[in-house]
Formats: structure tokens, C-alpha cells, sequence
């Protein structure tokens, strides 16, 4: 990536809203370069979208959850498939806020995910039948809380260290 396109990028991850001309003024470039720079990222997949951070326990969540899972056994292909089938239609059943679900290395666990809830009651009931889901151990589950109202939170998301780390190459 150019250092332009890097400066380019790290400026949107600050503030996505700004227009292409006031991207330019800042970057010292023309808008049409801009607009041009901002479509080759997307298409390239570097911005995949634009979105907001919103207060989530001013939507309704009170607790935020980094569970892990680790799968009660090695799994084939096929029956890999069979639990994504169930994970898919519990997400459908019982719609949850999650921010992430990836597979991945660590701990001990093969699973991660970053959910939101509405209080620890919903926490509760989301991770008993979450737990039901085929191939997954329920021994093997482990959650860290964090409680949204409380007023010590550092940074919760945001996009402005990365946009930091994005100007070195």
C-alpha cells in the first residue's frame, strides 16, 4: 500500500463520515484522487464497510461476553459441517448481539466469540442452550464479563489506534 493510501485509510478509520473533499484538503491531493483511492481500497477488499460505534449500553446491553469454547473431540469434515449447520440455526432461533465468532488457536479452546447482552439473566439463558449445540463440551467453556455500566471502561472499540498503526508500514 502507498504511504497516500495509508494516510488515506488511517483518516477514514478516524472518522469514516468525512467527505472526499475534506479527505483531499487534509491529504493534500484532489478529490477525484480520493474518490478514485477510496474505491481501489474497497474493491481490493482493504474496506470491506462503513459502519458506526455505538454506545452499547445505551442500546440496551449491560454485559459484554469473550467466550471460548474448546470442541469436545476432533472433528471430520463432515461433522464440522453438522455443527456450523447447528450453530447457524441457533443463531436464527435465539438472535443474540454477536460481534465476533471465529475459529482460532489459544487457550486451550478452538472457538472465540464477543457477544452483547441485555443483562445476566439473557448471558445465562443464551449460553445454557448455546452449550446444547452438538460437538461442543460444556466443560470446556469459559466466558470474561465485562459489565457496561461500569463507569472505569478504557477503550471499549475503537478505530483509532489502528488508524495510528496503519501509518507504519
Amino acid at each position: 500500500m502507498k504511504p497516500v493510501e495509508r494516510r488515506l485509510l488511517s483518516e477514514l478509520l478516524k472518522n469514516s463520515r468525512r467527505s472526499d473533499r475534506e479527505l483531499a484538503k487534509v491529504l493534500g491531493i484532489s478529490q477525484p484522487t480520493v474518490s478514485r483511492m477510496i474505491r481501489k481500497l474497497e474493491e481490493q477488499g482493504i474496506i470491506k464497510e462503513y459502519t458506526i460505534i455505538p454506545d452499547f449500553n445505551k442500546l440496551g446491553y449491560e454485559l459484554m461476553s469473550f467466550t471460548f469454547v474448546k470442541m469436545g473431540q476432533n472433528l471430520s469434515n463432515e461433522e464440522e459441517k453438522e455443527f456450523h449447520k447447528h450453530v447457524s440455526k441457533f443463531e436464527e432461533e435465539h438472535p443474540h448481539a454477536n460481534l465476533i465468532d471465529v475459529s482460532g488457536l489459544g487457550l486451550n479452546k478452538d472457538y472465540a466469540f464477543v457477544s452483547f447482552f441485555k443483562n445476566y439473566s439473557t448471558y445465562w439463558d443464551n449460553n445454557k442452550l448455546a452449550k446444547a449445540v452438538p460437538f461442543s463440551d460444556i466443560n470446556e467453556t469459559e466466558s470474561f464479563l465485562v459489565n457496561l455500566k461500569d463507569k472505569d471502561l478504557r477503550t471499549l472499540l475503537s478505530m483509532s489506534a489502528i488508524a495510528k498503526d496503519v501509518l507504519n508500514p
